[in-house]
């Protein structure tokens, strides 16, 4: 079956692509055709998913600007091309109120959520897109439009990062289309201290009656990538199951609390 999405013989880079959202948006932008380079911190992981997907991969921190570069000229090194930059990687430390909030982690939280994507678009820029063009989708939240409990640092450099997107989608025009998806609550690893023991409650709340899995995210991030979203750039694209108009329909079930700021308030995400 053909795929709808256009991305035949092009190269990706996807960052975080060893697992999770990441891992999803890697897998599905290869099934559309596309050969991808993969980042994430862990060696044995980021060689697996390489081998699995027939791509390859660097280990290393999207906080290291030098890694960034690196990985760039290994992508354009391998595959002649640099099509697609899709910024996932993110960290949601330091967790916990703002007037508690480690100066070095608020730092870093914005190095990795907002500079890296930056400047691995830079590098593409001069890399490739500049001259030949290309697509950036930025992985953000739904989070990124109002505020919660305890993620104020994750929330506001994903805030930054929607800015960011729209800022470089005026810049880069025409050449470069740059886009952002923003996901509700998925079933991730750094998602699970949110949705492992109350999975049931927020899905109940929401209007489509279940939280996200990697692979809905990944959908939408290829449709922006691919020739079929060939007139959109500088859009937010809400992958949320409800989340954003919950309010509404809990009105004719139970309105209660919110179940994700209940956990956001009584959990914390496991050390990374």
């Amino acid at each position: 079956m053909t795929s709808p999405y256009g991305l035949k013989g092009k190269a990706a880079i996807v960052t975080g692509g060893s697992r999770g959202i990441g891992r999803a948006v890697a897998e599905t932008l290869v099934r559309a055709g596309a050969r991808v380079c993969l980042t994430a911190r862990d060696p044995d992981a980021v060689r697996q998913a390489a081998e699995e997907l027939g791509g390859v991969g660097l280990a290393g921190s999207v906080g290291d600007p030098a890694h960034l570069r690196e990985l760039t000229e290994l992508a354009l090194r391998a595959f002649g091309r640099i099509d697609v930059v899709v910024n996932n990687a993110a960290t949601n430390r330091p967790y916990g109120p703002l007037m508690d909030a480690d100066p070095d982690q608020w730092r870093e939280a914005f190095a990795i959520n907002v500079e890296a994507p930056l400047r691995l678009v830079q590098y593409a820029w001069r890399a490739w897109m500049r001259e030949h063009g290309g697509v950036v989708v930025n992985v953000c939240t739904e989070g990124a439009g109002h505020v919660g409990p305890n993620v104020g640092a994750y929330g506001t450099s994903k805030a930054a990062l929607l800015h960011l997107t729209r800022q470089l989608a005026g810049e880069l025009a025409p050449k470069v289309r740059v886009n952002s998806v923003s996901p509700g609550l998925v079933r991730t690893e750094m998602a699970r201290f949110v949705w492992e023991h109350a999975e049931g409650a927020v899905a109940a709340g929401l209007p489509l009656g279940r939280i996200g899995e990697p692979e809905d995210i990944a959908r939408a991030v290829a449709w922006l990538a691919s020739d079929a979203a060939e007139w959109i750039t500088g859009a937010d694209l809400l992958v949320d199951g409800g989340t954003a108009v919950r309010a509404a329909y809990a009105s004719g079930k139970s309105p209660g609390a919110y179940a994700v700021h209940d956990q956001l308030r009584s959990s914390a995400p496991r050390p990374q």
